[in-house]
């Protein structure tokens, strides 16, 4: 099978565009060098990248795009160095090779490094740029290019790079450059790319790249410029540097923010339930877990987990310990079985540390438990439930004709655990094989899965389900791979061959023609892991582990892919579950943390620049940000209101003054009131992961679905309509006309000129970085005109006399002599921003004889969370009402109570309304018994907000056509909007 991308995903097209934007005023053009040739190579001229903007031009850019993506703007620009922060999962590496195109198109830029930080996201970036390669040939235009992994013993390669005129993509490791930079006491230990090479002319590959001007994007900086990562990429002489990541340690100039809280919110990934192990009542032997060692001070303590006696009862808390310490003693376990357990040895040594004491045998290690559930029977429990989950998804999905591929993925620390060998060399399986063939066979023979596996050899059926992905060593037997403290890969020929098959079998695991579903990985192997169909994963390690949960949760993240290799975005369906030796309120608390560690966000915070992106006017009468310093006003006033502490955590007051709308805002701040109530909404919100035995399936109410009412009802929404769009060609004329004198700001080329001092010193030539930059001219009666009727019909699909009318008598095509394209680009915009609005107001309805079955209420599989996200139902078509918001949840509520309500549903989300903006599902479909005599039907869409300039132009949109379309089926069926119920009773009803 093959996998398919979607082009049109509005989040990754903000974020192209946030990058293309930022050289708006950018001529195409190149610069040209000359590569010496020698006896077997041809001279040649080399093509590289250049701009000619000033830094000035973007910078205005710059903040520009950070004001749209509401950004704390920048204040300067010292440096081409932008961050683009994107949630794992939402197709970050697809987002900037799409960047890439872009960038040619529109700028005509060839040179393209990416630069990445390990074998895995090496091999990783180079398969997604294998398998898009038709996707991005059919987008562009059967766009040359090439790419190509950095190979020191294929130095050709450069070469070829610098001087081949089509656009160039190297993928490079920065352990292939960040090796002895210039010192030539150490030219042995250099990387090869920082050596002179007869094969290059006795060029430095490194310069000869240089020399192109690169535009460098690095794929997770935060592990790449560590250490000499910075000073290395420097010597590349990047154009600019793209830095893309989910958790940037620094920030240069952020121009998009896609984090974890904004990618669930809009279930770009899976939602993520956890199903834990806790033990209860295992309080017979002495139980004693490591959690931390503390060398800061003296004495050395260390902190463990016991089951101590708390006035007659056994609970199990956290005690400091320093050597002498007895575990016995009444202040810390008060227990005859601690009795011997006096701490010998406390050891600190980070990713080594452990515990000994004077009489016992135990070795306390961080994340090694002893006195609890016998370790094996733990991972004996995991593994059986996430068989148990796995077949539960392949019958759901089975049933529901939802044609998906369901793996599981268990990462384990020792090999030897899976696989070991007999005297003679022969693989056998280990402990964790046995015990999940052993399982498989349990759970496979339940009743409700005889459909699955009808007829199997069960024995052959368990050994063909699972294998395992693990480094091989010369001699063809599997072995651990090894990691850093840090928990980053020490990778060698081996673990690069095996990150080579993982990605290899990504396309073939996800086939039903592949039997392999359940999935053994070493651990330290999880950045080669990134498959969309992961739908469990289990984590089976013996000792503490360095990966972390957002890493663990990471590797199945992606939406699935049905057998059409087609992206599903239903979250019923995309689902990930997690098998945690711990509770689910541990995961979720340690989740959270991590979360707030390594991205920035902080849960019930506000930043002192939070609210510096919001645009305003200011005395001048000129829209800006607000700035940092506005934005600290505003802080300090929610400081003095009590609505937050001196670190800017929420209090009280705020979630108070939030829900009842009664924010108190500085009187000077008034006019942006909405936005400041937007951003302080925000970090109340945490992601939501669920307990999954809080998980239920929502089945059909058969009272309300076999009742005679719901049928009329039901015959009198159930038509689907066609639409034809009708609009007034002099009215468009003249809205365009309006639009782009109002807007259009076309600015001409310019050239810089550059004036810098530079200091010679024994390190080489240094400029002076406050050098003088200013405008020589601006070049406008010289530029050659294009064709932009044929460019604006191409772009708009309006008619040639159409285009010239709207040009002509815009009275602005004296800005089109200034820069050309930007004027092109500018006016097609604005043209297909009236054309939109123009759409719905046109549009027309016609019902047509097709229809929405009712049968279909019985096959749709919904399943949700108690207390989380639904609640019971009485007089609903399903038992349980799934909700999405608050609003949503009252609406509920207020319905089921409402004694004239007959009938009500939420409408599924395959009712669906055809717009020229896209699908649009409405929420409710409401039966209503008027005085006892009258039946009225209701469609309804609720909204936090009915105020109709506060929902997006295409929300408005959408639920103007829904109004027509239900106007056209001539039945009566009223559809309004409520943002309460009492509105709706009061208002639409009455």
């Amino acid at each position: 099978m093959k996998l398919k991308f979607d082009s049109n995903l509005d989040y990754q097209t903000e974020a192209v565009n946030a990058v293309t934007d930022l050289f708006k005023g950018q001529n195409a053009m190149h610069q040209y060098f000359t590569v010496t040739g020698q006896a077997t190579l041809d001279s040649g001229q080399g093509i590289g990248n250049k701009i000619d903007i000033s830094h000035e031009d973007i910078l205005e850019n710059l903040r520009k795009i950070q004001s749209y993506h509401k950004l704390a703007p920048s204040e300067s620009l010292p440096s081409l160095d932008f961050n683009i922060e994107m949630e794992t999962g939402t197709g970050k590496t697809y987002v900037y090779l799409k960047t890439i195109f872009e960038l040619n198109k529109k700028y005509n830029f060839t040179k393209f490094i990416i630069v990445v930080p390990s074998v895995a996201i090496k091999e990783g970036v180079n398969k997604t740029i294998e398998i898009t390669k038709e996707h991005f040939k059919n987008l562009y235009d059967n766009v040359i290019y090439d790419h190509f992994v950095y190979d020191s013993s294929k130095l050709e390669q450069v070469r070829n790079f610098a001087v081949n005129s089509n656009i160039q993509i190297m993928i490079i490791n920065i352990d292939a450059f960040n090796k002895s930079f210039k010192d030539p006491s150490k030219e042995t230990k250099a990387n090869i790319i920082h050596r002179e090479q007869d094969k290059l002319s006795g060029y430095k590959p490194i310069d000869l790249i240089a020399e192109t001007n690169p535009v460098v994007i690095i794929d997770e900086p935060q592990s790449v410029m560590g250490g000499k990562g910075e000073e290395a990429v420097s010597y590349l002489n990047p154009l600019c540097t793209l830095r893309y990541s989910a958790t940037h340690k620094e920030i240069q100039n952020l121009i998009y923010k896609l984090d974890a809280v904004d990618a669930s919110e809009m279930e770009l990934v899976k939602q993520i339930e956890v199903a834990g192990f806790v033990s209860e009542g295992f309080h017979n032997d002495a139980y004693l877990k490591l959690i931390s060692t503390n060398n800061k001070k003296s004495p050395i303590t260390a902190k463990i987990e016991i089951d101590a006696n708390v006035k007659g009862s056994i609970k199990r808390k956290a005690v400091t310990v320093k050597q002498g310490s007895d575990l016995s003693e009444a202040k810390l376990g008060n227990r005859d079985v601690y009795n011997g357990y006096v701490v010998d040895e406390i050891y600190c040594e980070e990713g080594n540390e452990y515990v000994t004491f004077t009489q016992k045998d135990e070795i306390l290690r961080i994340g090694k438990v002893f006195g609890d559930v016998d370790d094996l029977k733990l991972k004996r429990a995991q593994i059986h439930k996430t068989i148990e989950e796995h077949l539960d998804k392949e019958l759901a999905f089975a049933k529901a004709g939802k044609q998906i591929k369901v793996l599981s993925l268990f990462f384990i620390d020792k090999v030897a655990n899976y696989r070991q060998y007999d005297e003679e060399g022969n693989p056998i399986k280990g402990p964790y094989a046995e015990i999940f063939e052993e399982e498989y066979k349990k759970v496979i023979k339940k009743p409700k899965y005889s459909t699955l596996y009808n007829y199997v050899d069960l024995d052959l059926e368990a050994s063909e389900a699972h294998d395992g992905y693990f480094s091989v060593d010369k001699k063809g037997k599997v072995k651990d791979t090894k990691e850093t403290k840090a928990g980053k890969v020490r990778a060698n020929k081996d673990d690069e061959s095996t990150f080579n098959l993982i990605m290899k079998d990504k396309e073939r695991l996800l086939s039903f023609d592949t039997k392999l579903k359940f999935i053994f990985s070493h651990s330290a192997l999880r950045e080669g892991w990134d498959n969309p169909n992961v739908f469990q994963i289990c984590t089976l390690n013996e000792t503490t582990s360095t990966m972390k949960k957002r890493q663990e949760i990471g590797r199945g993240l992606r939406l699935c892919v049905n057998q059409d290799g087609e992206r599903i975005h239903d979250k019923n369906t995309n689902i990930l579950t997690i098998m945690a030796n711990e509770s689910y309120e541990d995961f979720a608390r340690n989740l959270q943390q991590e979360i707030e560690d390594e991205t920035g966000i902080k849960f019930g915070t506000i930043q002192k620049t939070a609210f510096a992106h919001i645009p305003w006017i200011n005395k001048k009468g000129n829209e800006e940000p607000l700035g940092k310093q506005h934005s600290l006003a505003i802080f300090n006033h929610f400081k003095l209101k009590k609505y937050i502490d001196s670190k800017g955590k929420i209090q009280e007051a705020l979630k108070v003054a939030v829900r009842d709308g009664t924010i108190d805002i500085p009187e000077d701040y008034e006019s942006i009131r909405p936005e400041i109530v937007e951003v302080v909404e925000k970090p109340t919100k945490g992601i939501k992961i669920r307990p999954a035995k809080q998980r239920r399936q929502v089945k059909v109410n058969k009272h309300v679905y076999l009742s005679p009412e719901f049928k009329q009802f039901w015959d009198s929404i159930k038509h689907k309509t066609t639409y034809a769009v009708e609009f007034d060609t002099d009215e468009l004329v003249e809205k365009c006309i309006t639009a782009m004198e109002d807007s259009l700001n076309v600015k001409a080329p310019k050239l810089i000129y550059t004036k810098s001092g530079v200091t010679i010193k024994a390190a080489g030539v240094i400029p002076d970085e406050n050098g003088y930059i200013t405008t020589a001219y601006s070049e406008e009666d010289e530029i050659a005109l294009p064709d932009i009727v044929t460019y604006l019909q191409n772009e708009t699909d309006l008619t040639r006399r159409t285009i010239v009318r709207i040009l002509t008598e815009s009275d602005t095509l004296n800005q089109f002599k200034k820069n050309p394209q930007e004027y092109m680009q500018q006016t097609a915009k604005l043209i297909n921003k009236v054309m939109s609005m123009m759409i719905v107001d046109g549009i027309k309805y016609t019902k047509i004889d097709d229809s929405y079955s009712q049968e279909l209420f019985k096959n749709d599989e919904l399943f949700g969370y108690l207390e989380r996200n639904m609640i019971e139902a009485q007089h609903s078509v399903y038992d349980h009402i799934i909700y999405d918001s608050e609003v949503e949840k009252e609406f509920a509520k207020s319905l089921d109570n409402d004694p004239e309500v007959k009938l009500y549903t939420k409408l599924p989300g395959w009712f669906k309304v055809d717009t020229p903006l896209g699908s649009y599902n409405p929420d409710w479909a409401v039966m209503l018994d008027k005085d006892g005599e009258t039946n009225l039907y209701f469609v309804v869409e609720t909204k936090g907000s009915t105020d109709y300039l506060a929902l997006r132009p295409t929300e408005q949109a959408k639920i103007d056509c829904g109004r027509k379309h239900f106007e056209a089926l001539g039945t009566n069926v009223h559809f309004d909007v409520a943002d309460t119920y009492e509105k709706f009773k009061t208002d639409v009803v009455d």
